[in-house]
């Protein structure tokens, strides 16, 4: 048979459903509202821009002949994959989504989704965290997972409140300051 029609590998054709951070049973899939517009314009970019340019760059290299030794189309294959796989995806997280606007949560005193916290250790330090989708985490810019263990001991507590929670160094307290949706 022909190079051209077997799979490089069973697992090139996962879904990228199954790498993304999983979700606990039965519950929704939330992201906030800048969270949801940057999918929309990845999942447009790859559409309109990188899946047609890797199209043209495959299409160029197939003329050339001989495909089994030809990198530019082995490689744009394996690119187009990931760009259809990631397609799959985005289109997959964007049809479930349900989208929280943080601006429009109408009680401000208590932590929910979307809500930015500032806290402050036992030895004074402040840091201030957004809760966020699972796939806007960005803990090095204060964006974390309303699945993480932090955002779970945050929910609903007020400010003046002291939580505690389960770190990778040990059980830790917090005192919340401010709650703000922005």
């Amino acid at each position: 048979m022909n190079k051209a029609f077997t799979k490089e590998s069973d697992d090139e054709d996962e879904d990228d459903v199954a790498a993304a951070p999983s979700l606990p049973p039965g519950s929704k899939y939330y992201i906030t509202r800048r969270g949801f517009v940057r999918m929309k314009e990845e999942l447009d970019h790859l559409l309109r821009v990188d899946r047609p340019e890797v199209v043209s760059v495959v299409s160029w290299a197939a003329s050339n002949g001989d495909r089994s030794e030809n990198g530019d189309y082995i490689y744009g294959k394996r690119r187009l994959r990931e760009i259809d796989r990631r397609i799959r995806f985005l289109i997959k997280r964007l049809e479930s989504a349900t989208v929280v606007d943080p601006e429009a949560q109408e009680n401000l005193e208590q932590v929910f989704f979307g809500a930015t916290v500032t806290v402050c250790d036992q030895e004074g330090a402040e840091f201030s965290y957004q809760i966020v989708g699972v796939d806007e985490v960005d803990a090095s810019h204060g964006l974390i997972s309303w699945i993480s263990p932090l955002a779970k001991a945050l929910l609903k507590a007020r400010e003046g409140d002291t939580i505690r929670f389960a770190s990778p160094g040990g059980m830790r307290e917090l005192d919340i300051l401010e709650i703000r949706y922005v």
